[in-house]
């Protein structure tokens, strides 16, 4: 996980390279946070009560470190939904300095303690078991949403303050990480295999191994008008080429990025064909073990119907948004928010950020067995969705879990179709389900 946090100033680097075809999701702060105390601040304190009846002082607690402050009640279904959220920031920053502390809004003291010992709360907890509009606390930070969060410096000045938890993680990988700047690119081959359309421009990271030492290997599939260069299929390429020694073999789907073919040729079932191909280069690598598939929104239907197709050649496979409902979207004749006619299909639908589809990607599409496909597949497979993708609904995801009765499933609170809100968080999920289920 250090060296994970190590080598994430790269990733921010390439982080701007996102599918364009993504929808913005509102910012709740604009709505819910508007009174809390802005970055720069010094940080109000305060003394308050622990639950065995012990005195907190704020600026003895937080001294010299970072912290975040947790404002919450037992009786919030707001709080009871991001308090795991929380603890699993707590379980990840605090070995690396982070102090957490939570301050409730309960007024009934049995309740609060019943419910963090019911959670298995792990960071310090106080209150002055006051509603929250009649706190103190709560006046001197500004805070009238919970869950509310801050993040303090160790200079005792606010740093983020918002109701929304995945901004302290982004903040806290930003400070911890973008301060190492070591930019690293490993080692590679830059190689060509034969597409459906001619060829494809791929590249192979390969750890170094002794002789006939042999690695698990992860092929990447990007999306959409994407390339190998999506920011969040990179953060997974060098996680595992750099802390878990496997290979990684990343490419540009035919009429995308640097491989051949026009991009108003592309189909899925073509795109099917590109990914048989690399798995047919990657079975003959003599150094590969088991291979992974890992795809994001397109990419990720095209891996779960080749997984289907090549079952007892695939040994995990991660869906990061799958993009399943492309089917019915062209069967209603509306693709990402443009209109045609689905029983008399145009030569070339124009996006609307400039690229076209083709007749023929509507045609097949409209057919496409996806699930039918992938059910074939009986491995391991992890699928991560964010429930604010206006692109693609969560709702796929749930049906490709159904499909799969012992798939993981990760449905993220407020994470977008590119996951832009913490990036760091789906490639941390499919970085540690690949290390645990191909080893």
């Amino acid at each position: 996980m250090k060296n994970f946090l190590k080598y994430l100033p790269l990733w921010l680097f390439v982080f701007a390279f996102c599918c364009p075809l993504q929808a913005q999701v509102p910012d709740l702060d604009t709505k819910y946070a508007t009174e809390m105390l802005k970055p720069g601040t010094p940080a109000p304190d305060f003394t308050l009560q622990t639950p065995d009846g012990k005195t907190l002082q704020f600026s003895d607690f937080a001294k010299g470190k970072y912290v975040v402050i947790d404002f919450w009640a037992s009786w919030c279904p707001d709080c009871r939904k991001d308090m795991p959220e929380v603890i699993r920031m707590y379980n990840k920053w605090h070995e690396m300095g982070v102090e957490f502390l939570g301050v409730s809004f309960d007024t009934d003291k049995q309740k609060w303690t019943d419910y963090i010992a019911q959670s298995g709360v792990p960071y310090p907890q106080v209150s002055e078991l006051k509603r929250m509009n009649q706190s103190d606390v709560a006046k001197a930070y500004g805070v009238r949403w919970i869950p509310s969060l801050y993040l303090i410096g160790p200079d005792g000045k606010v740093l983020v303050s918002t109701v929304l938890s995945y901004k302290i993680e982004n903040k806290l990988y930003k400070d911890f990480v973008e301060s190492v700047a070591l930019p690293f690119y490993g080692k590679y081959d830059t190689i060509a295999i034969d597409g459906s359309k001619g060829k494809l421009w791929a590249r192979l990271y390969k750890p170094e191994l002794k002789a006939e030492q042999r690695c698990d290997l992860v092929i990447l599939c990007h999306g959409l008008n994407c390339d190998h260069d999506f920011s969040l299929m990179r953060r997974i390429a060098y996680y595992h080429y750099l802390e878990n020694d496997f290979a990684v073999l990343e490419f540009d789907f035919n009429g995308h990025g640097k491989s051949e073919g026009k991009f108003v040729d592309m189909t899925i079932p073509n795109e099917m064909e590109d990914l048989e191909q690399v798995l047919a280069y990657a079975q003959d690598l003599r150094f590969v073990d088991d291979i992974a598939l890992v795809g994001h929104s397109q990419g990720a239907v095209v891996a779960a119907m080749v997984a289907g197709k090549h079952p007892e050649d695939i040994k995990a496979l991660v869906l990061l948004a799958p993009a399943s409902s492309v089917r019915d979207d062209v069967v209603r004749g509306n693709l990402f928010g443009i209109d045609f006619d689905p029983l008399d299909m145009p030569d070339s639908l124009a996006l609307n950020n400039g690229i076209a589809l083709g007749y023929r990607y509507l045609k097949t599409a409209s057919t496409l067995p996806i699930f039918e496909t992938a059910a074939n597949y009986h491995g391991n497979v992890c699928i991560i969705h964010g429930n604010a993708d206006r692109l693609v609904p969560y709702t796929c995801s749930e049906h490709f879990h159904q499909i799969w009765t012992n798939s993981e499933y990760h449905l993220l609170n407020y994470y977008d179709h590119n996951f832009t809100v913490c990036p760091y968080r789906p490639a941390e999920i499919t970085t540690e389900f690949l290390q645990r289920v191909m080893r």
